[in-house]
């Protein structure tokens, strides 16, 4: 794995609102950079282990100092997938995802949440993070979320039609209930207490937290 370092995070080119990058710890971390990605690190002062892209939506120059896979325009994956296979290739199962919702781009930011289920279904720990909310995916178990209260939570099912949820901490808790794709009955809760728990019973569930 590349220098023993424990998460990979990738970054994608659509907007980040908040900088997320100020308390990164570089021994940790490696960093590859979707395309335009780079832009958004060159903003924070950041620079990335790693750039690929077929650079059609980067507007700095490709600098010379950092290693480089270079992607042909026509291909079946977006820029942010190959990255995201890139740091699987390289041994990481922890990954932390940038860049990766909003913009004019609304398809990147559903495939984007396609990726995220695609490394739930890899054994991969991950979410995505643009500064001001984080989404994760949770394939069956429980997750646990401290320090965020007040914090607005949404819950959806993805990639099926319904999942049957239970959450504590909440100003509306559940006990097995039944969120389907039809009716979106999971949006905006909120965490009243400091720790929080999601467990997903069955189906996969979509957690939207936002501070």
């Amino acid at each position: 794995m590349a220098e023993e370092r424990k998460i990979c995070a990738v970054v994608g080119a659509a907007p980040i609102a908040e900088n997320p990058f100020s308390d990164f710890d570089r021994n940790q971390r490696f960093i590859i950079c979707a395309d335009g990605g780079y832009d958004t690190l060159v903003k924070f002062g950041v620079v990335p282990d790693l750039l690929v892209g077929d650079f059609d939506s980067m507007q700095s120059e490709i600098p010379r100092s950092i290693r480089t896979i270079r992607l042909k325009r026509e291909k079946d994956d977006t820029d942010f997938f190959v990255a995201v296979k890139e740091g699987i290739r390289l041994g990481f199962r922890d990954f932390e995802l940038y860049g990766a919702l909003g913009g004019e781009r609304f398809d990147h930011s559903y495939a984007n949440l396609c990726v995220l289920q695609y490394l739930c279904t890899q054994g991969c720990r991950a979410f995505i993070s643009d500064g001001c909310r984080r989404v994760f995916l949770l394939c069956g178990g429980r997750i646990t979320i401290s320090g965020m209260r007040g914090a607005v939570l949404s819950v959806f099912p993805f990639g099926c039609a319904a999942c049957e949820v239970s959450y504590i901490g909440m100003k509306y808790p559940l006990e097995n209930a039944t969120l389907s794709s039809e009716i979106p009955l999971g949006v905006s809760n909120e965490i009243t207490e400091d720790t929080a728990q999601i467990t997903v019973h069955s189906g996969n569930a979509l957690i939207i937290v936002q501070k």
